[in-house]
């Protein structure tokens, strides 16, 4: 496809953390990291808390980059979800339209956008209200309008029902199968995986900055490949002292 944001790859990427003093060494963060993302498949992020997934969705969207490696991809729009939306000081549409404003979309275009965009998102009676006086849950859904309203090949989206309750959740779950079903390549990252069960196509499993697993969804959940990813599935703590392995509830233990 001309002008194609994807595949997407990743190639030998390492991200080291920053910090004040010149000499002191810097931990990485994100380790020896080999990804192909390809048109198609929801790929869905998983593993535990610090495991890397949202540096990993920074990466691949450019807003971070590499200590080492390469990052690559075409030319095609990305857009990007945050687990916390950031709302303008401004009305529901105005958010929608300085997005397209930024991608240059021509003014005459745009009024019919956002009313599609508004409606798609079920936020067509809020238009005219301010961005911040918006639920958490529809602060969510104005940011994924934002998003859809650039009509982009990649939608990498972080955690982004963290903190909704179930109705919510169910509504920006709908949102992404809509947007997936009119072409976006979905990328995002849950801790939840019972979501990852509903929404993933192929799933990446990440563990202290290290990819250890990249397989179709339904491979994973039943027949993981990694002890740590079985782990992961089961529940299990994965806590760990420096060469000793990974620890796991005892009732695991043998």
């Amino acid at each position: 496809m001309p002008g194609s944001a994807l595949p997407l790859t990743l190639d030998g990427v390492w991200y080291h953390s920053t910090n004040g003093r010149a000499r002191a060494p810097k931990m990485p963060l994100i380790k020896d990291l080999n990804v192909r993302l390809t048109a198609g498949p929801r790929t869905v992020v998983v593993g535990p808390n610090g495991a890397g997934k949202s540096l990993f969705l920074r990466l691949c969207h450019g807003l971070l980059t590499p200590s080492q490696g390469t990052v690559a991809h075409g030319p095609g729009v990305q857009a990007m979800v945050f687990q916390r939306p950031v709302m303008l000081r401004r009305s529901v549409r105005a958010n929608v339209d300085y997005a397209l404003t930024l991608h240059r979309v021509p003014r005459g275009e745009r009024a019919a956008m956002i009313d599609a965009v508004l409606t798609k998102t079920g936020l067509g009676r809020h238009a005219d209200a301010p961005a911040r006086v918006l639920s958490f849950g529809e602060q969510q859904r104005l940011a994924i309008a934002r998003a859809w309203a650039l009509r982009p090949e990649i939608l990498f989206m972080d955690e982004p029902t963290a903190s909704l309750d179930p109705s919510a959740t169910h509504q920006i779950e709908e949102l992404i199968f809509a947007i997936h079903a009119q072409g976006t390549k979905i990328v995002m990252t849950t801790h939840d995986l019972g979501q990852a069960r509903r929404i993933a196509d192929e799933v990446l499993f990440l563990h202290r900055g290290r990819l250890l697993e990249q397989a179709p969804a339904q491979q994973f959940f039943e027949h993981p490949g990694n002890d740590l990813a079985q782990a992961f599935i089961r529940g299990d703590l994965l806590w760990w002292t420096r060469g000793r392995g990974p620890r796991r509830d005892p009732k695991h233990s043998r």
